[in-house]
């Protein structure tokens, strides 16, 4: 079964969310994907009570990369768990950017989910400059070297890793499949050089950067690839349940 994780970033209210997802649930049927519904924190409690036995897995957009304490304005790994979340998204390159988070603070916080038992969705991926000077892979390497620090084998079965290219995200630009084949190649090879083949072999990869429904066909039969992560896509239930509908 493809995976499906959708990342609402800082979009819908409460009361928004309540709305869409009534909507969504109402012509979702479960069982065609694994899906993540990656709502704002504020948005999580009602996720939790709608979408119970459903079929959707409720996801988080962050978690801080210390257990609690003096860090206002801070959600901690407990908190998530505590508030029905199963996945969350770490290293996003709008956080690796705008809160100049490295792979030290992405390292902690990959510990951090996977004491509080949280899946992982780990963001890789490179910049314009990065992609059209050839080092798109030796990107990969050090992002994935560095937040994959110190983890035991089997802890990457908790892992989704998505190839997020910086210059794809919200700007309509896409790779072309082959390129997205090459860089989940390079992601497989890493894993298996510092885990093993069989974790390379086993982990999840997805594709994220401006997938919709009218390229999405285009993608899914990318050789070894996993499922996608949607952004701006997923606002709309239509276009969810279309994305959905032609995996």
């Amino acid at each position: 079964m493809k995976i499906l994780i959708a990342n609402f970033k800082m979009n819908m209210t409460p009361s928004q969310s309540k709305d869409y997802l009534i909507n969504f649930l109402s012509r979702y049927e479960s069982g065609k994907v694994d899906l993540t519904l990656c709502m704002p924190y504020t948005s999580l409690y009602i996720e939790k009570f709608l979408c119970v036995n459903r079929g959707v897995k409720v996801g988080a957009q962050n978690i801080a990369d210390e257990e609690d304490g003096h860090n206002t304005g801070e959600i901690s790994g407990k908190m998530l768990k505590d508030s029905g979340v199963e996945y969350v998204i770490v290293g996003h390159n709008e956080r690796r950017k705008k809160f100049k988070e490295d792979g030290k603070s992405i390292n902690k916080k990959i510990k951090i989910a996977l004491k509080n038992r949280l899946g992982v969705v780990l963001c890789v991926g490179e910049s314009l400059i990065e992609r059209n000077t050839l080092k798109t892979y030796e990107v990969l390497k050090e992002q994935l070297k560095s937040a994959l620090k110190g983890l035991y084998e089997n802890e990457l079965e908790k892992i989704i890793v998505a190839y997020e290219p910086i210059w794809a995200v919200g700007t309509g630009q896409t790779p072309q499949p082959k390129e997205i084949e090459d860089a989940v190649k390079e992601i497989r090879k890493v894993i298996s050089d510092d885990f093993s083949e069989i974790s390379s072999k086993n982990i999840c990869v997805v594709y994220g950067g401006s997938v919709d429904s009218k390229n999405i066909r285009q993608f899914k039969n990318c050789k070894d690839l996993d499922g996608f992560l949607v952004g701006q896509a997923c606002l709309e239930p239509s276009e969810l349940l279309k994305i959905i509908a032609y995996m």
